[in-house]
């Protein structure tokens, strides 16, 4: 999709796709229970332009659970009992900072990706990366390119 970008609204804990200012898709987030910042290590959201450096988990079945960008055969489901652990799930689209600030974001692992914690979605909960219900990651993955520019906002 051409000339489409991402903006998440850390406030709204939401992510839109558009087209100029025309909202295309949306879903809620959950960015870092630890609020925005660019340190190394933080576990906080980083703030500014990005862009997708990756796209990781074409194929892959929903809720499949990944370690260290691969595949590891397991399958999330939600009957599975909540767990405090932060699974990245489904699919993942990994970040590169674009502005001096950020440049360290894709060395911090920042990705969208889908979670074991679906229940916390539409509030800040995650370690620095921005999660989405597997179903929204799969979603927005077959929507975006390597490529696509995005925007985190406070």
């Amino acid at each position: 999709m051409s000339g489409s970008h991402l903006r998440v609204d850390v406030e709204a804990q939401r992510v839109d796709l558009l087209e100029g200012e025309t909202v295309l898709w949306s879903a809620p987030v959950s960015t870092s229970a630890l609020g925005l910042g660019e340190e190394e290590g933080s576990n906080k959201t980083p703030r500014g332009r990005f862009r997708i450096a990756e796209k990781i988990g074409a194929g892959e079945p929903l809720g499949a659970r990944f370690v260290c960008r691969k595949p590891t055969g397991e399958v999330w489901t939600p009957e599975m009992p909540p767990q405090e652990v932060d699974w990245v799930l489904t699919r993942i689209l990994w970040l590169e900072g674009l502005d001096p600030a950020n440049a360290n974001t894709q060395a911090r692992y920042i990705y969208f990706h889908g979670t074991n914690r679906e229940d916390r979605i539409g509030t800040p909960a995650s370690h620095g990366c921005i999660r989405l219900r597997n179903g929204d990651a799969i979603d927005l993955f077959d929507r975006v390119e390597v490529g696509t520019e995005v925007e985190i906002a406070g």
